[in-house]
């Protein structure tokens, strides 16, 4: 959870944000608008921004994972720790055939999408339940086995240990993020975010975003759909 708290001296908000186990502190006025935050907050900028240009930074920010069917949602799950293990095409394709899978077989409805190496965003909406589970729960576990038998080959499995009771190994973070879309603008504002994300910031994976292959970028810029999954948000 991020929680916000008032500073004694020129009413300062402390902004405590969470990237596995680092902490990192932003000073913020009292009444902020959500655009200004640096961009390294970007987690925290995709729920300040829901509440309007201006928000109050002493109110309780709690990051949700829970999602409804049949609602359209931003949704962002991080790889533990920030590990780069999306790094290899091998890793992404497995994700994009897995979506491939979901959607063939009527479980979700997939907008916009971009695969970076540490984390990956969708916009998506889940259709019906895969059995007993959620379409995203059926996504993180699936994608989180497969994972775990890639790392357990080559060796690596070993940055992936975890001290819990219920289990050895964390591929996917817990805190994966649910923003319902609740509007064209604020779904074009994800959406935008989503293609720009592989050469915004410290990532640099593309001299054009329409270049980088892992995103729906070209999608929205040509109508050709080259995964065969995706759906026009804007011609729903």
């Amino acid at each position: 959870m991020l929680t916000t708290r008032i500073g004694e001296e020129q009413n300062v908000i402390i902004l405590p944000v969470v990237r596995g186990t680092r902490n990192t502190f932003f000073q913020l006025p009292r009444f902020v608008h959500a655009k200004h935050i640096a961009q390294e907050t970007h987690l925290l900028i995709h729920i300040l921004i829901l509440a309007g240009d201006t928000i109050d930074c002493t109110m309780q920010i709690q990051r949700k994972s829970h999602s409804e069917i049949g609602n359209t949602y931003f949704f962002t799950a991080t790889i533990h720790n920030w590990l780069p293990l999306l790094a290899s095409n091998e890793n992404k394709d497995l994700i994009i055939n897995y979506l491939n899978e979901l959607s063939v077989r009527g479980f979700i409805k997939l907008y916009s999408f971009v695969i970076m190496p540490t984390h990956l965003h969708f916009i998506w909406q889940q259709l019906q339940k895969n059995g007993k589970e959620t379409p995203q729960g059926s996504f993180l576990k699936y994608t989180g086995h497969e994972f775990l038998k890639i790392l357990k080959q080559n060796g690596s499995s070993k940055l992936y240990e975890v001290n819990a009771a219920n289990k050895k190994h964390q591929i996917w973070q817990r805190d994966s993020l649910s923003v319902p879309i609740t509007n064209k603008a604020f779904a074009r504002q994800k959406i935008d975010y989503i293609h720009l994300n592989p050469v915004s910031g410290k990532w640099n994976l593309a001299t054009d975003y329409l270049d980088y292959y892992y995103s729906s970028a070209r999608f929205y810029e040509t109508g050709v759909d080259q995964f065969g999954f995706l759906n026009n948000l804007f011609q729903e």
